[in-house]
């Protein structure tokens, strides 16, 4: 389920990596199943292909899965279609059908009607949409999460009648932003790393070219032209003139640490979100802590430990920890997103596992230090120059105690003061010590209350 649902765990290939002919012949014994069951519309068939080449069809479904992951929206996606074009197609040809079969027909050819004149119309406004990049991707640890997001929100901006999402990756490295336009197809690929890869040996297999001809048609009427285009890399002063504004959706750096925000400020394209001196601050917890202790807010106890400290002397690195922390408190990445490598430290042999991983030179990591830290096979555990160290944040007594999350929204009112609309606080709960990648990214597996459960206590005097 892991693996199927959650970004960076396992991999779909689309097209299969089979020969030309072997494909075509999982072709059609799909569409021979289609017409043997009497499908409408769709269908997902699921099967088997052995060493001799045959096919065995074993859970042919009328409906798929429409997960963003989903394989059937990888394959639209060969040829152009979005997940709302799909979606659009699916029920405007789901409509044709049911003229056929329903003896009432008075209210679906109105409906027909009404879906191609909405359809029509968005062609025709193609060109006056606000156009709008979603930058997604990324260099750090949750590269993968941001992928995720970006595809929310261009899925989002997909549907709507007043924007046109365009698709960035930015890939690269502090010293270097690569940022690439992608086609749809490239969007949809499971993960970061496959995006990258695919950028990098772009092509159109000779099967998805035969069906792109075929298709051309369906494409006209429900894609963009610019959907199968080749990935072409862009600078920051050709996304200026490519788009009128910027959605990043981007996890850890950049994106949140003002280096994106601050070059996107030189070309002058409005983005969403902070600006640079706030991200800034905020990419780095350290330095967060001590801005808010300075101001008056209650924070955790907290120390840096440096690769350069522990070079120099180990025994004395870790004494110098313990001497201030109790254990068990926490280590994590400082500059970074806060999903990977979050540890609760319980004693000295997972603390020196901690240094040793974050301390690491090469992508390698010590399986010794990986099982004492319960570090899976596919967990990415980023290796820096420093790491956090924090006090264990416990209930100390108090009679409630849990983990929130607010959100909150800025505007202007008519004198064009800030103004506030501050959401209801959020419950997380989590089975383990800190909240897993799945806890927090997967479908089904953490809980997020929202109101949380806050209690009205009744203080007693005397």
């Amino acid at each position: 389920y892991r693996s199927k649902y959650l970004p960076g765990r396992s991999r779909k290939v689309t097209p299969i990596n089979l020969p030309d002919e072997q494909i075509n012949v999982i072709r059609k014994a799909c569409e021979s199943l289609f017409e043997a069951l009497y499908f409408n519309v769709y269908a997902r068939i699921d099967g088997f292909i052995n060493s001799e080449g045959k096919v065995l069809l074993n859970d042919p479904n009328t409906t798929s899965g429409m997960m963003p992951s989903s394989f059937f929206f990888h394959q639209a996606a060969e040829i152009g279609l979005n997940p709302s074009q799909f979606i659009t197609y699916i029920i405007r040809t789901s409509l044709a059908c049911r003229i056929k079969d329903f003896k009432d027909i008075r209210r679906v050819p109105a409906l027909l009607a009404k879906l191609d004149a909405a359809i029509n119309k968005q062609h025709k406004e193609q060109q006056s949409k606000t156009r709008i990049a979603v930058l997604l991707g990324g260099f750090s640890s949750e590269r993968h999460i941001s992928v995720e997001s970006g595809r929310n929100v261009y899925e989002k901006l997909s549907s709507s009648e007043k924007y046109e999402p365009v698709p960035v990756f930015l890939t690269g490295s502090r010293d270097e932003h690569i940022m690439f336009r992608i086609p749809v197809n490239i969007l949809l690929k499971d993960n970061a790393d496959d995006i990258s890869e695919k950028i990098a040996h772009y092509s159109i297999h000779p099967v998805i070219q035969d069906i792109l001809n075929k298709s051309k048609t369906l494409t006209t009427k429900y894609a963009t032209v610019q959907s199968t285009a080749e990935p072409i890399k862009i600078s920051y002063e050709n996304l200026a003139e490519l788009v009128d504004g910027v959605f990043i959706a981007l996890h850890g750096r950049p994106g949140e640490d003002g280096a994106v925000q601050e070059q996107l400020q030189r070309v002058g394209l409005p983005f969403n979100g902070s600006g640079p001196a706030s991200s800034r601050v905020t990419i780095d917890k350290f330095e967060t802590n001590e801005l808010l202790a300075k101001n008056g807010f209650l924070v955790a106890k907290h120390k840096m430990a440096s690769k350069s400290d522990w070079s120099v002397n180990s025994k004395k690195f870790y004494h110098d920890i313990t001497e201030q922390f109790n254990f068990p408190f926490v280590c994590k990445p400082n500059d970074d997103g806060c999903s990977s490598a979050v540890k609760i430290i319980r004693n000295q042999d997972e603390l020196e596992a901690y240094a040793e991983l974050t301390f690491r030179t090469t992508i390698e990591m010590d399986v010794k230090c990986t099982l004492k830290l319960g570090v899976g096979p596919k967990e990415e555990f980023p290796y820096r120059q420093s790491f956090l160290v924090e006090e264990l944040i416990t209930s100390n007594g108090a009679a409630n105690f849990m983990e929130i999350t607010g959100g909150l929204l800025t505007g202007f009112d008519e004198r064009g003061r800030t103004t506030y609309e501050v959401f209801e606080a959020s419950e997380a709960l989590s089975e383990g010590d800190v909240l897993s990648l799945e806890e927090k990214f997967l479908a089904g597996e953490g809980q997020n209350i929202t109101p949380a459960r806050l209690v009205k206590t009744q203080m007693k005097t005397g």
